[in-house]
Protein backbone atom coordinates (compact mmCIF):
# COMPACT_ATOMS: atom_id res chain seq x y z
CA UNK A 1 0.00 0.00 0.00
CA UNK A 2 1.11 2.94 -1.09
CA UNK A 3 2.22 5.77 1.65
CA UNK A 4 -0.17 9.10 1.90
CA UNK A 5 1.03 11.77 0.07
CA UNK A 6 1.41 14.68 3.03
CA UNK A 7 -0.31 17.95 2.74
CA UNK A 8 1.54 20.36 1.20
CA UNK A 9 4.13 23.46 3.24
CA UNK A 10 2.04 26.80 3.56
CA UNK A 11 3.29 29.44 0.88
CA UNK A 12 6.29 30.78 2.15
CA UNK A 13 7.32 32.76 -0.98
CA UNK A 14 11.13 31.87 -0.60
CA UNK A 15 14.07 33.00 -3.08
CA UNK A 16 14.27 30.74 -5.87
CA UNK A 17 17.27 28.26 -6.36
CA UNK A 18 19.29 28.62 -9.15
CA UNK A 19 22.78 26.90 -8.66
CA UNK A 20 26.41 27.18 -10.05
CA UNK A 21 28.37 24.33 -9.59
CA UNK A 22 31.97 24.45 -10.20
CA UNK A 23 34.49 21.04 -10.22
CA UNK A 24 37.86 21.44 -9.86
CA UNK A 25 40.17 19.13 -10.56
CA UNK A 26 41.39 18.46 -6.77
CA UNK A 27 38.22 17.39 -6.14
CA UNK A 28 36.99 20.91 -4.66
CA UNK A 29 33.63 22.02 -5.54
CA UNK A 30 32.50 26.15 -5.24
CA UNK A 31 29.12 27.16 -4.80
CA UNK A 32 27.16 30.27 -5.75
CA UNK A 33 23.71 31.02 -6.60
CA UNK A 34 23.04 32.88 -10.11
CA UNK A 35 20.92 35.53 -8.47
CA UNK A 36 22.66 38.84 -7.70
CA UNK A 37 23.09 40.24 -4.67
CA UNK A 38 20.34 42.99 -4.34
CA UNK A 39 20.96 46.74 -3.62
CA UNK A 40 21.63 47.55 -0.39
CA UNK A 41 21.96 51.16 1.96
CA UNK A 42 24.59 49.68 4.61
CA UNK A 43 23.50 53.23 6.30
CA UNK A 44 22.33 51.54 9.11
CA UNK A 45 20.88 54.70 10.96
CA UNK A 46 20.10 56.24 7.76
CA UNK A 47 17.69 53.24 7.09
CA UNK A 48 16.42 53.37 10.27
CA UNK A 49 15.54 56.95 10.15
CA UNK A 50 13.49 56.44 6.92
CA UNK A 51 11.49 53.69 8.46
CA UNK A 52 10.38 56.08 11.74
CA UNK A 53 9.97 58.84 8.73
CA UNK A 54 7.16 56.24 7.14
CA UNK A 55 5.50 55.17 10.15
CA UNK A 56 5.76 57.59 13.07
CA UNK A 57 3.43 55.85 14.95
CA UNK A 58 3.66 52.24 14.85
CA UNK A 59 5.43 50.33 17.53
CA UNK A 60 9.19 49.37 17.05
CA UNK A 61 10.00 47.53 20.31
CA UNK A 62 7.46 45.88 22.68
CA UNK A 63 8.60 44.38 26.59
CA UNK A 64 7.08 43.27 29.26
CA UNK A 65 7.35 44.82 32.51
CA UNK A 66 7.92 42.93 36.17
CA UNK A 67 4.44 43.15 37.54
CA UNK A 68 2.55 45.25 35.05
CA UNK A 69 0.43 42.93 32.86
CA UNK A 70 0.19 43.26 28.77
CA UNK A 71 3.23 44.61 26.56
CA UNK A 72 4.78 48.41 26.41
CA UNK A 73 5.80 49.35 23.50
CA UNK A 74 7.83 52.55 21.61
CA UNK A 75 6.77 54.15 18.76
CA UNK A 76 9.35 54.90 15.98
CA UNK A 77 9.00 58.40 16.40
CA UNK A 78 9.82 57.97 19.59
CA UNK A 79 12.48 55.79 19.56
CA UNK A 80 14.11 57.67 16.44
CA UNK A 81 13.85 60.56 19.51
CA UNK A 82 16.20 58.74 21.94
CA UNK A 83 18.75 57.60 19.47
CA UNK A 84 19.13 61.40 18.19
CA UNK A 85 19.31 62.83 21.80
CA UNK A 86 21.84 59.42 22.88
CA UNK A 87 23.89 60.17 19.25
CA UNK A 88 23.92 64.41 20.59
CA UNK A 89 25.34 62.91 23.43
CA UNK A 90 28.35 60.72 22.79
CA UNK A 91 29.17 63.72 19.75
CA UNK A 92 29.36 66.41 22.72
CA UNK A 93 31.19 63.65 25.30
CA UNK A 94 32.38 60.76 23.62
CA UNK A 95 36.20 60.99 23.33
CA UNK A 96 36.37 60.48 18.87
CA UNK A 97 36.60 57.13 17.25
CA UNK A 98 37.11 54.94 20.48
CA UNK A 99 34.66 52.33 20.91
CA UNK A 100 31.50 52.10 22.93
CA UNK A 101 31.36 48.92 25.32
CA UNK A 102 27.54 47.89 25.42
CA UNK A 103 27.08 45.59 28.07
CA UNK A 104 22.67 45.09 28.72
CA UNK A 105 20.37 43.05 27.86
CA UNK A 106 17.48 43.05 25.57
CA UNK A 107 15.35 46.15 25.37
CA UNK A 108 14.80 50.27 24.96
CA UNK A 109 18.74 51.00 26.08
CA UNK A 110 20.57 48.67 24.11
CA UNK A 111 18.83 49.58 20.91
CA UNK A 112 18.90 53.28 21.80
CA UNK A 113 22.79 53.10 22.23
CA UNK A 114 23.20 50.62 19.39
CA UNK A 115 22.22 53.19 17.22
CA UNK A 116 22.83 56.18 18.39
CA UNK A 117 26.72 54.81 18.46
CA UNK A 118 26.41 54.20 15.14
CA UNK A 119 25.23 57.46 14.19
CA UNK A 120 28.38 58.91 16.43
CA UNK A 121 31.07 57.36 14.16
CA UNK A 122 31.74 55.09 17.53
CA UNK A 123 31.86 50.98 16.76
CA UNK A 124 29.87 49.53 18.83
CA UNK A 125 31.13 46.26 21.03
CA UNK A 126 28.17 44.61 22.24
CA UNK A 127 28.76 42.09 25.40
CA UNK A 128 26.83 39.68 27.18
CA UNK A 129 25.23 40.80 30.43
CA UNK A 130 26.53 37.71 32.44
CA UNK A 131 30.18 38.79 31.70
CA UNK A 132 29.60 41.73 34.60
CA UNK A 133 27.85 39.39 36.42
CA UNK A 134 29.27 36.45 37.44
CA UNK A 135 31.45 37.92 39.86
CA UNK A 136 35.18 37.03 40.80
CA UNK A 137 37.80 38.24 38.30
CA UNK A 138 35.81 38.91 35.57
CA UNK A 139 38.64 37.90 33.62
CA UNK A 140 36.70 37.80 29.75
CA UNK A 141 35.15 41.58 30.33
CA UNK A 142 38.65 42.74 31.47
CA UNK A 143 40.16 41.09 28.18
CA UNK A 144 37.46 43.15 25.84
CA UNK A 145 38.56 46.57 27.84
CA UNK A 146 41.80 45.57 27.30
CA UNK A 147 41.76 45.29 23.62
CA UNK A 148 39.07 48.15 22.90
CA UNK A 149 39.41 50.37 25.24
CA UNK A 150 36.13 52.15 25.57
CA UNK A 151 35.44 55.84 25.53
CA UNK A 152 31.88 54.94 26.72
CA UNK A 153 30.80 52.20 28.68
CA UNK A 154 26.75 51.37 28.51
CA UNK A 155 25.89 49.40 31.81
CA UNK A 156 22.26 48.15 31.45
CA UNK A 157 21.20 47.38 34.96
CA UNK A 158 23.74 49.45 37.51
CA UNK A 159 22.77 46.59 40.22
CA UNK A 160 23.67 44.04 38.49
CA UNK A 161 26.93 45.64 37.06
CA UNK A 162 28.42 47.46 39.76
CA UNK A 163 31.31 45.26 40.90
CA UNK A 164 32.33 44.74 37.52
CA UNK A 165 32.45 48.47 36.58
CA UNK A 166 34.36 48.97 40.34
CA UNK A 167 36.70 46.06 39.60
CA UNK A 168 37.68 46.83 36.19
CA UNK A 169 40.70 49.45 34.85
CA UNK A 170 38.15 51.19 32.89
CA UNK A 171 40.43 54.18 32.46
CA UNK A 172 38.35 57.31 31.48
CA UNK A 173 35.81 56.02 29.94
CA UNK A 174 32.25 57.38 30.24
CA UNK A 175 29.61 55.77 32.19
CA UNK A 176 26.40 55.26 31.44
CA UNK A 177 23.87 53.64 33.40
CA UNK A 178 20.43 53.24 34.39
CA UNK A 179 21.03 54.33 38.15
CA UNK A 180 24.43 56.22 38.43
CA UNK A 181 24.12 56.20 42.46
CA UNK A 182 24.39 52.09 42.35
CA UNK A 183 27.97 53.09 40.37
CA UNK A 184 29.72 54.84 43.12
CA UNK A 185 31.26 56.29 40.26
CA UNK A 186 31.14 59.47 38.32
CA UNK A 187 28.15 58.25 35.57
CA UNK A 188 25.69 59.35 33.57
CA UNK A 189 21.66 58.63 33.63
CA UNK A 190 20.33 57.14 29.98
CA UNK A 191 17.52 59.72 30.84
CA UNK A 192 20.07 62.37 30.96
CA UNK A 193 20.88 61.13 27.29
CA UNK A 194 17.61 60.92 26.19
CA UNK A 195 16.65 64.85 27.30
CA UNK A 196 19.51 65.76 25.48
CA UNK A 197 18.40 68.68 22.33
CA UNK A 198 19.59 66.83 18.54
CA UNK A 199 21.20 69.73 16.22
CA UNK A 200 22.11 69.55 13.46
CA UNK A 201 25.50 67.11 13.94
CA UNK A 202 23.40 64.41 14.24
CA UNK A 203 22.28 64.47 11.17
CA UNK A 204 25.18 65.23 9.50
CA UNK A 205 27.25 62.70 11.19
CA UNK A 206 24.62 59.73 9.75
CA UNK A 207 24.87 61.51 6.08
CA UNK A 208 28.74 60.77 6.74
CA UNK A 209 29.04 57.11 7.75
CA UNK A 210 30.89 55.34 4.91
CA UNK A 211 30.20 51.82 3.81
CA UNK A 212 33.78 50.37 5.03
CA UNK A 213 33.56 52.68 8.23
CA UNK A 214 33.77 50.18 11.29
CA UNK A 215 30.57 49.70 12.54
CA UNK A 216 31.37 46.70 15.71
CA UNK A 217 33.64 44.47 17.21
CA UNK A 218 31.57 41.81 17.81
CA UNK A 219 32.70 38.50 20.27
CA UNK A 220 33.48 34.78 19.25
CA UNK A 221 31.88 32.55 21.55
CA UNK A 222 35.25 31.96 23.38
CA UNK A 223 34.60 28.28 24.10
CA UNK A 224 38.23 27.36 23.74
CA UNK A 225 39.44 30.39 25.57
CA UNK A 226 39.11 34.19 25.93
CA UNK A 227 36.72 35.95 22.97
CA UNK A 228 38.02 36.83 19.50
CA UNK A 229 36.95 40.29 18.53
CA UNK A 230 35.06 40.07 15.19
CA UNK A 231 35.84 43.46 12.97
CA UNK A 232 32.56 44.28 11.09
CA UNK A 233 31.85 47.33 8.83
CA UNK A 234 28.80 48.76 7.68
CA UNK A 235 29.22 47.01 4.23
CA UNK A 236 29.47 43.59 6.03
CA UNK A 237 26.49 44.31 8.14
CA UNK A 238 24.83 45.63 5.06
CA UNK A 239 25.52 42.88 2.42
CA UNK A 240 24.17 40.35 5.28
CA UNK A 241 20.89 41.90 5.95
CA UNK A 242 20.29 41.88 2.22
CA UNK A 243 21.38 38.22 1.89
CA UNK A 244 18.77 37.64 4.82
CA UNK A 245 15.97 39.70 3.25
CA UNK A 246 16.47 37.67 -0.34
CA UNK A 247 16.84 34.21 1.03
CA UNK A 248 13.52 34.17 3.66
CA UNK A 249 12.88 37.67 4.29
CA UNK A 250 9.18 37.59 2.58
CA UNK A 251 8.37 34.98 4.81
CA UNK A 252 9.90 36.13 7.89
CA UNK A 253 8.01 39.46 7.50
CA UNK A 254 10.57 41.63 9.79
CA UNK A 255 8.03 44.44 8.82
CA UNK A 256 5.53 42.89 10.53
CA UNK A 257 5.94 41.61 14.25
CA UNK A 258 8.51 39.33 14.99
CA UNK A 259 8.93 38.04 18.53
CA UNK A 260 12.24 36.64 19.66
CA UNK A 261 14.42 35.88 22.53
CA UNK A 262 17.89 35.56 20.76
CA UNK A 263 20.51 37.96 23.14
CA UNK A 264 21.39 41.18 20.70
CA UNK A 265 24.85 40.55 21.26
CA UNK A 266 25.33 37.81 19.37
CA UNK A 267 25.14 37.50 15.37
CA UNK A 268 21.89 36.00 14.71
CA UNK A 269 19.80 38.04 17.34
CA UNK A 270 21.97 41.17 16.51
CA UNK A 271 20.48 40.42 13.02
CA UNK A 272 17.12 40.28 14.51
CA UNK A 273 17.41 43.30 15.49
CA UNK A 274 18.63 45.33 12.70
CA UNK A 275 16.36 43.49 10.30
CA UNK A 276 13.22 44.07 12.29
CA UNK A 277 14.01 47.84 13.42
CA UNK A 278 15.45 49.12 9.69
CA UNK A 279 12.10 47.42 7.74
CA UNK A 280 9.63 48.85 10.24
CA UNK A 281 8.93 45.84 11.94
CA UNK A 282 7.42 45.69 15.58
CA UNK A 283 10.25 43.86 17.48
CA UNK A 284 8.18 41.92 20.70
CA UNK A 285 10.88 40.99 23.00
CA UNK A 286 10.95 37.90 24.57
CA UNK A 287 12.34 37.30 27.89
CA UNK A 288 12.15 33.53 27.84
CA UNK A 289 15.13 31.22 27.66
CA UNK A 290 15.30 27.77 25.84
CA UNK A 291 15.66 26.20 29.19
CA UNK A 292 13.27 24.57 31.56
CA UNK A 293 11.70 26.86 33.82
CA UNK A 294 13.03 29.94 31.92
CA UNK A 295 10.91 28.62 28.64
CA UNK A 296 7.19 29.20 30.24
CA UNK A 297 7.85 32.75 29.95
CA UNK A 298 7.80 32.30 26.41
CA UNK A 299 4.73 30.00 25.84
CA UNK A 300 3.01 32.99 27.86
CA UNK A 301 4.18 35.46 24.88
CA UNK A 302 3.83 33.04 22.08
CA UNK A 303 0.22 32.55 23.13
CA UNK A 304 -0.30 36.16 22.58
CA UNK A 305 1.97 37.22 19.81
CA UNK A 306 1.68 35.48 16.47
CA UNK A 307 4.47 35.56 13.68
CA UNK A 308 5.30 34.36 10.60
CA UNK A 309 8.78 33.82 11.61
CA UNK A 310 10.17 31.88 14.69
CA UNK A 311 13.24 30.83 15.47
CA UNK A 312 14.66 28.57 18.16
CA UNK A 313 17.48 26.15 19.14
CA UNK A 314 16.49 22.59 19.09
CA UNK A 315 16.17 22.19 23.09
CA UNK A 316 13.44 25.33 22.81
CA UNK A 317 11.60 22.99 19.88
CA UNK A 318 11.44 20.19 21.94
CA UNK A 319 9.75 22.07 24.62
CA UNK A 320 7.43 24.19 22.94
CA UNK A 321 5.90 20.84 21.05
CA UNK A 322 5.19 18.92 24.07
CA UNK A 323 3.44 22.98 24.75
CA UNK A 324 2.04 22.77 21.64
CA UNK A 325 0.56 19.19 22.31
CA UNK A 326 -1.25 19.62 25.41
CA UNK A 327 -2.25 23.94 24.78
CA UNK A 328 -5.04 24.48 22.02
CA UNK A 329 -4.97 28.59 22.72
CA UNK A 330 -1.11 28.31 22.24
CA UNK A 331 -1.38 26.08 18.85
CA UNK A 332 -4.04 28.49 17.19
CA UNK A 333 -1.70 31.89 17.94
CA UNK A 334 1.05 30.16 17.11
CA UNK A 335 0.30 28.62 13.77
CA UNK A 336 -2.18 31.60 12.93
CA UNK A 337 0.66 33.25 11.00
CA UNK A 338 3.70 31.13 10.98
CA UNK A 339 5.07 30.49 7.60
CA UNK A 340 8.63 29.26 8.16
CA UNK A 341 10.37 28.26 11.38
CA UNK A 342 14.41 28.22 11.70
CA UNK A 343 16.60 26.42 14.25
CA UNK A 344 20.31 26.36 14.90
CA UNK A 345 22.71 25.27 16.90
CA UNK A 346 22.61 21.76 16.44
CA UNK A 347 20.16 19.03 14.49
CA UNK A 348 16.92 18.74 14.88
CA UNK A 349 15.92 15.28 15.87
CA UNK A 350 13.12 13.62 13.45
CA UNK A 351 10.59 12.62 16.12
CA UNK A 352 10.55 16.58 17.24
CA UNK A 353 10.33 17.43 13.48
CA UNK A 354 7.23 15.61 13.29
CA UNK A 355 5.48 15.84 16.12
CA UNK A 356 6.18 19.53 15.26
CA UNK A 357 4.44 18.86 11.52
CA UNK A 358 1.81 16.43 13.16
CA UNK A 359 0.71 19.92 15.22
CA UNK A 360 0.86 22.49 12.21
CA UNK A 361 -1.42 19.77 10.08
CA UNK A 362 -3.93 19.70 12.65
CA UNK A 363 -4.03 23.03 13.69
CA UNK A 364 -4.15 24.53 9.27
CA UNK A 365 -4.25 21.57 6.79
CA UNK A 366 -0.76 22.36 5.64
CA UNK A 367 2.65 21.41 6.68
CA UNK A 368 4.88 24.22 7.76
CA UNK A 369 8.84 24.96 6.25
CA UNK A 370 11.25 23.90 8.61
CA UNK A 371 14.89 26.16 7.68
CA UNK A 372 18.22 26.22 9.17
CA UNK A 373 20.66 29.31 8.49
CA UNK A 374 24.41 28.50 8.62
CA UNK A 375 26.66 30.89 9.22
CA UNK A 376 29.57 32.17 11.82
CA UNK A 377 30.08 35.75 14.06
CA UNK A 378 32.83 36.41 10.91
CA UNK A 379 30.07 36.70 8.34
CA UNK A 380 27.84 38.50 10.37
CA UNK A 381 25.11 36.25 10.75
CA UNK A 382 23.48 33.16 7.89
CA UNK A 383 25.26 33.17 4.67
CA UNK A 384 23.19 30.27 3.78
CA UNK A 385 19.64 28.89 4.28
CA UNK A 386 17.38 26.04 3.41
CA UNK A 387 15.17 28.27 1.00
CA UNK A 388 13.54 25.34 -0.98
CA UNK A 389 10.78 22.82 0.01
CA UNK A 390 12.08 19.98 1.76
CA UNK A 391 11.73 17.46 5.05
CA UNK A 392 15.22 16.91 4.66
CA UNK A 393 17.64 18.96 7.89
CA UNK A 394 20.81 20.77 6.86
CA UNK A 395 22.23 24.07 6.27
CA UNK A 396 21.08 24.54 2.93
CA UNK A 397 22.34 26.42 -0.01
CA UNK A 398 24.60 29.34 -1.00
CA UNK A 399 22.84 33.33 -0.37
CA UNK A 400 23.10 36.06 -3.07
CA UNK A 401 26.78 37.37 -2.93
CA UNK A 402 28.39 34.46 -1.20
CA UNK A 403 30.67 32.23 -2.41
CA UNK A 404 31.10 28.63 -0.68
CA UNK A 405 34.46 26.25 -1.50
CA UNK A 406 34.28 23.16 -0.34
CA UNK A 407 37.58 21.50 0.11
CA UNK A 408 37.67 17.60 0.49
CA UNK A 409 38.24 15.93 3.67
CA UNK A 410 38.01 12.32 2.93
CA UNK A 411 34.31 11.66 2.47
CA UNK A 412 33.54 15.67 3.78
CA UNK A 413 33.97 18.97 2.98
CA UNK A 414 35.45 21.41 4.63
CA UNK A 415 33.39 24.97 4.56
CA UNK A 416 34.95 27.99 2.96
CA UNK A 417 32.96 31.05 2.21
CA UNK A 418 33.66 34.70 0.59
CA UNK A 419 31.56 37.67 0.48
CA UNK A 420 31.13 41.09 0.84
CA UNK A 421 29.71 40.24 4.85
CA UNK A 422 33.19 38.76 5.79
CA UNK A 423 35.06 39.94 8.30
CA UNK A 424 38.20 41.87 7.68
CA UNK A 425 39.63 39.93 10.82
CA UNK A 426 40.44 40.09 14.42
CA UNK A 427 41.18 43.10 16.40
CA UNK A 428 45.17 42.95 16.92
CA UNK A 429 45.57 39.54 16.16
CA UNK A 430 47.45 39.21 12.83
CA UNK A 431 48.13 35.75 13.07
CA UNK A 432 44.78 34.50 13.95
CA UNK A 433 43.63 36.28 10.72
CA UNK A 434 46.07 35.22 8.58
CA UNK A 435 45.50 31.75 10.32
CA UNK A 436 41.63 32.12 9.19
CA UNK A 437 41.93 32.84 5.15
CA UNK A 438 43.40 30.55 2.85
CA UNK A 439 45.47 31.62 -0.06
CA UNK A 440 42.54 32.97 -2.35
CA UNK A 441 40.84 34.61 0.75
CA UNK A 442 37.85 32.33 1.41
CA UNK A 443 37.12 32.21 5.34
CA UNK A 444 37.63 29.11 6.98
CA UNK A 445 34.63 27.99 9.04
CA UNK A 446 36.23 25.25 10.92
CA UNK A 447 33.00 23.05 9.47
CA UNK A 448 32.44 20.21 7.76
CA UNK A 449 29.38 19.59 5.13
CA UNK A 450 27.80 16.60 2.90
CA UNK A 451 25.71 16.44 0.28
CA UNK A 452 22.26 15.61 0.78
CA UNK A 453 22.23 14.29 -2.57
CA UNK A 454 25.79 14.28 -4.34
CA UNK A 455 23.93 13.76 -7.57
CA UNK A 456 21.82 16.60 -6.95
CA UNK A 457 23.83 19.57 -5.71
CA UNK A 458 20.50 21.94 -5.47
CA UNK A 459 19.31 19.34 -2.60
CA UNK A 460 21.82 21.23 -0.36
CA UNK A 461 24.55 20.60 1.80
CA UNK A 462 23.87 18.78 5.84
CA UNK A 463 26.28 19.70 8.80
CA UNK A 464 28.74 16.27 9.71
CA UNK A 465 30.80 18.29 12.32
CA UNK A 466 32.90 20.57 13.26
CA UNK A 467 36.73 20.62 13.75
CA UNK A 468 37.01 22.00 17.38
CA UNK A 469 34.90 19.27 18.45
CA UNK A 470 36.62 16.23 16.97
CA UNK A 471 38.78 14.65 19.41
CA UNK A 472 40.78 11.66 19.76
CA UNK A 473 40.92 8.81 22.36
CA UNK A 474 43.62 7.16 23.83
CA UNK A 475 43.68 4.40 21.23
CA UNK A 476 44.07 6.94 18.57
CA UNK A 477 40.55 6.33 17.18
CA UNK A 478 38.76 10.13 15.93
CA UNK A 479 35.49 10.87 17.46
CA UNK A 480 33.69 13.23 15.15
CA UNK A 481 32.31 14.69 18.20
CA UNK A 482 29.79 17.36 15.94
CA UNK A 483 28.60 14.96 13.73
CA UNK A 484 28.15 12.28 16.42
CA UNK A 485 26.41 14.34 18.81
CA UNK A 486 23.92 15.52 16.36
CA UNK A 487 23.12 11.67 15.66
CA UNK A 488 23.05 10.90 19.62
CA UNK A 489 20.19 13.72 20.05
CA UNK A 490 18.25 12.65 16.83
CA UNK A 491 18.28 8.67 18.19
CA UNK A 492 17.65 9.39 21.60
CA UNK A 493 15.05 12.28 21.13
CA UNK A 494 12.35 13.13 22.58
CA UNK A 495 14.01 11.63 25.80
CA UNK A 496 16.97 13.55 25.85
CA UNK A 497 17.35 17.28 25.17
CA UNK A 498 20.97 17.77 24.94
CA UNK A 499 24.22 15.83 25.28
CA UNK A 500 28.11 16.06 26.14
CA UNK A 501 30.63 13.62 24.89
CA UNK A 502 33.49 12.78 27.11
CA UNK A 503 36.71 13.13 26.25
CA UNK A 504 39.61 12.93 24.56
CA UNK A 505 42.96 10.88 25.65
CA UNK A 506 40.24 8.72 27.38
CA UNK A 507 39.96 4.92 26.49
CA UNK A 508 36.50 4.85 25.69
CA UNK A 509 33.19 7.15 25.13
CA UNK A 510 30.92 8.29 27.98
CA UNK A 511 27.82 10.48 27.82
CA UNK A 512 26.50 13.92 30.15
CA UNK A 513 22.93 13.91 29.41
CA UNK A 514 20.14 16.18 30.65
CA UNK A 515 16.86 14.37 29.63
CA UNK A 516 13.20 15.36 29.64
CA UNK A 517 10.91 14.96 32.75
CA UNK A 518 9.10 12.11 31.58
CA UNK A 519 11.57 10.30 30.06
CA UNK A 520 13.02 6.93 32.38
CA UNK A 521 16.25 5.61 32.78
CA UNK A 522 15.19 2.75 31.43
CA UNK A 523 14.18 3.51 27.92
CA UNK A 524 17.23 5.60 27.46
CA UNK A 525 19.40 3.14 28.19
CA UNK A 526 17.44 0.92 25.89
CA UNK A 527 17.49 3.64 23.46
CA UNK A 528 21.48 3.43 23.73
CA UNK A 529 21.80 0.31 23.51
CA UNK A 530 19.85 0.51 20.19
CA UNK A 531 22.27 3.28 19.09
CA UNK A 532 25.59 1.06 19.85
CA UNK A 533 24.15 -1.53 17.69
CA UNK A 534 24.26 0.60 14.70
CA UNK A 535 27.58 1.94 15.21
CA UNK A 536 31.26 0.58 14.16
CA UNK A 537 34.28 1.13 16.33
CA UNK A 538 34.58 2.68 19.98
CA UNK A 539 34.52 5.89 18.51
CA UNK A 540 30.80 6.12 17.91
CA UNK A 541 29.98 3.74 20.72
CA UNK A 542 29.20 5.12 24.02
CA UNK A 543 30.31 3.00 26.71
CA UNK A 544 28.10 4.84 29.91
CA UNK A 545 25.97 7.72 30.73
CA UNK A 546 25.11 9.89 33.22
CA UNK A 547 21.92 11.86 33.38
CA UNK A 548 22.16 14.73 35.01
CA UNK A 549 19.62 16.61 37.37
CA UNK A 550 21.53 20.14 37.55
CA UNK A 551 20.62 22.44 34.21
CA UNK A 552 23.48 23.76 32.30
CA UNK A 553 24.62 26.67 33.86
CA UNK A 554 24.67 29.86 31.89
CA UNK A 555 26.69 31.97 34.75
CA UNK A 556 29.86 29.22 34.48
CA UNK A 557 29.38 29.40 30.40
CA UNK A 558 28.00 25.71 30.09
CA UNK A 559 25.03 27.50 28.18
CA UNK A 560 25.10 29.93 26.10
CA UNK A 561 22.91 33.02 25.92
CA UNK A 562 21.89 31.89 22.68
CA UNK A 563 21.28 28.02 24.14
CA UNK A 564 23.77 26.48 22.75
CA UNK A 565 25.89 24.00 25.15
CA UNK A 566 29.46 24.89 25.48
CA UNK A 567 31.18 21.11 25.70
CA UNK A 568 34.23 21.82 27.43
CA UNK A 569 33.02 23.77 29.89
CA UNK A 570 30.41 21.14 30.76
CA UNK A 571 33.26 19.06 31.00
CA UNK A 572 35.60 20.89 33.43
CA UNK A 573 32.84 21.87 35.80
CA UNK A 574 31.59 18.87 35.80
CA UNK A 575 34.86 16.98 36.38
CA UNK A 576 33.69 15.03 39.34
CA UNK A 577 30.90 13.29 37.16
CA UNK A 578 33.24 12.58 34.28
CA UNK A 579 35.59 10.78 36.63
CA UNK A 580 32.28 8.57 37.82
CA UNK A 581 32.00 7.58 34.24
CA UNK A 582 35.61 6.41 34.20
CA UNK A 583 35.54 4.77 37.63
CA UNK A 584 36.77 1.00 38.08
CA UNK A 585 33.42 0.05 39.59
CA UNK A 586 30.67 2.60 38.34
CA UNK A 587 27.62 3.70 40.72
CA UNK A 588 24.20 2.73 40.66
CA UNK A 589 23.17 5.83 38.79
CA UNK A 590 25.85 5.33 36.13
CA UNK A 591 24.22 3.25 32.84
CA UNK A 592 26.76 1.11 31.86
CA UNK A 593 25.96 -0.20 28.55
CA UNK A 594 28.84 -2.63 28.73
CA UNK A 595 32.51 -3.04 26.28
CA UNK A 596 32.42 -0.72 23.38
CA UNK A 597 34.76 -2.04 21.69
Amino acid sequence: MAAATPPPFREARLMPVDLSVDHRDDGTIVLATNIALAELDANLPAAFARAARIQPDKPALAWREAGHDGWRTVAYADLKQHIDAATQWLLDHAPDGRPLLLIADNGLAFAVMSFAGWAAGLPVVPVSSAYAALGGDYGRLAHVVRKTRPGVIVAGNAARMAGAIRELDTGDALIVTDIPSAIGAMATAFDTLYASLPTDAVATAIDAIQPDDLAAYMLTSGSTGLPKLVELSFDNFGANTIQCRQMVGEAAGWHDAMLDWLPWHHAAGASVLRNTLTEGGTLYIDDGKPVPGLFDESIRNLREIGVGFYNNVPMGYGMLVEALERDAVLRRTFFSKLRVMLYGGAGLSQPVYDRLQAAAIAETGHRIMLTSGYGATETVSAFMAIYFETDRVGIGLPAPGATVKLVPQGDRFEVRVKGRMVTRGYLDEPDKTAAAFDEEGFYRTGDMAVFNDPDRPEAGLAFAGRVAEEFKLSSGAWVYGGALRDQLLKALAPMVREVVLCDADRPYLTLLAWSAPSASRTEIAAALAAFNAGQQGSASRIRRALLLDEPPSANAHEMSDKGTINRRAVIDRRADQVARLYADMPDADIIDLGDAK
